[in-house]
């Protein structure tokens, strides 16, 4: 589904009011996810909305659904993964919630159930919740999801997959059956869809960006390292950088580990993973966005869900688990249009691992090999992947950033 993108949002079938707050709000010109998604749901229709990170998908669901809670909706339910994602569509969505009247609350781990259970008394409109936390006050019998006539998941994909799928099947018997139901994420494998349709009525498939499309404007690196050189090449690799860095890890040990490192080095860093307390991570993370520290070092649950203004450079100092998670995690840079880097440290090991990252996004790398890798990652190589030499330039695209310097 494809349209020119309108000069505004007054194409969109959007009210006056809605119009008039999103022009107060210096929001003029829709993204292309926004364009093709908000017409059909105003109209009621489900959708499975697929777009880069970074372009405007919260608004892509939340404007619809606040013009459908204005005219008179009874309650909408957005179910996301993580706490940080929670938080932050509470954030995005507020400011015009709160110009309509509509109350809102969230329900996340960490947080307390008391007050979450105060938040009810006001009747909100708006339920934003993670799954755990929002069975937690299901068993309890402190909120009822009869009322919901529109439900959202976000990172739907993450929401569909195993992790997940027994708390989200226990969210759907406990919603009506009647209800419009909109999915979004920048991944969709065809098996997730698979079973998103046997909760949907006839979705709208509406894709700005083939599931596993990068932002244009990330440039895209891979790095061969022996897993003991990894730390050093990222210190190496920080001391080039300027601007803010995330950089991901696999595990919560892992990123501990990490962390302390750096901090010995003389970066500033803090941590942010499942461990962490909800007050901890809200520091770490608002430690990160005024520049309290340089580098964020991270599980994938800030794969998801993080929304800083121009962080400079993403590290898969870990690859990810899933390719999918990669889209996502190097999705924290380039966000809207802007420019990013991402380098990802890859041991010899691991090239298949590689392969298969670059048959999701449908572009190669550029790669170099650290001496401490190289006899090894020629072994574990298929001819296609051979670098001559230790470089192999692909479809990130050239560039300013080079990557950590090569030694001879």
């Amino acid at each position: 589904m494809t349209h020119p993108i309108p000069s505004s949002f007054e194409s969109l079938g959007l009210s006056p009011e809605v119009l008039k707050l999103l022009t107060a709000k210096g929001i003029t010109i829709p993204t292309p996810i926004q364009h093709s998604a908000i017409p059909p749901a105003l109209k009621g229709n489900d959708v499975i909305g697929i777009a880069q990170t970074g372009t405007g998908k919260t608004l892509a669901f939340g404007i619809p659904l606040l013009e459908s809670l204005h005219k008179g909706k009874k309650r909408a339910l957005i179910v996301l993964p993580t706490r940080e994602l929670a938080l932050q569509v509470e954030e995005s969505l507020m400011q015009f919630a709160r110009s309509f009247g509509i109350g809102m609350a969230v329900f996340i781990g960490g947080a307390s159930m008391y007050r979450q259970r105060m938040m009810l008394k006001s009747n909100p409109r708006i339920l934003i919740a993670t799954p755990g936390r929002l069975i937690d006050h299901l068993e309890q019998r402190t909120v009822t999801l009869k009322e919901v006539e529109i439900l959202v998941l976000d990172e739907a994909d993450r929401m569909l997959d195993m992790g997940f799928a027994p708390q989200i099947q226990k969210i759907f018997k406990a919603i009506p059956e009647n209800r419009q139901t909109l999915l979004f994420s920048a991944t969709m494998p065809s098996a997730i869809t698979t079973i998103a349709m046997k909760h949907m009525r006839t979705p709208l498939r509406v894709e700005v960006a083939p599931s596993g499309s990068t932002a244009a404007g990330v440039e895209q690196h891979a790095l061969i390292v022996s897993k003991d050189q990894k730390t050093t090449m990222l210190v190496s690799l920080l001391g080039e950088t300027e601007g803010s860095v995330i950089v991901f890890s696999r595990t919560k040990h892992g990123a501990k580990k990490l962390t302390a490192s750096l901090i010995a080095s003389g970066i500033s860093a803090a941590e942010i993973h499942s461990d962490k307390s909800l007050a901890q991570r809200k520091a770490a993370l608002s430690g990160f966005k005024n520049r309290k520290y340089k580098v964020l070092v991270a599980t994938d649950i800030a794969a998801r869900g993080i929304d800083v203004i121009g962080i400079e450079l993403v590290v898969n100092y870990d690859l990810p688990m899933n390719p999918e998670d990669y889209v996502h995690r190097i999705g924290r840079t380039g966000r809207a249009g802007k420019e990013g880097q991402a380098m990802s440290f890859v041991t010899p090991d691991q090239m298949s691992d590689l392969r298969a990252i670059e048959r999701l996004i449908k572009k190669s790398l550029n790669v170099s090999e650290h001496p401490s890798a190289a006899g090894a990652s020629r072994r574990s190589e298929s001819p296609h992947h051979r670098s001559g030499g230790g470089n192999r330039r692909g479809g990130g695209g050239g560039g300013r950033f080079r990557g950590p310097p090569r030694r001879r």
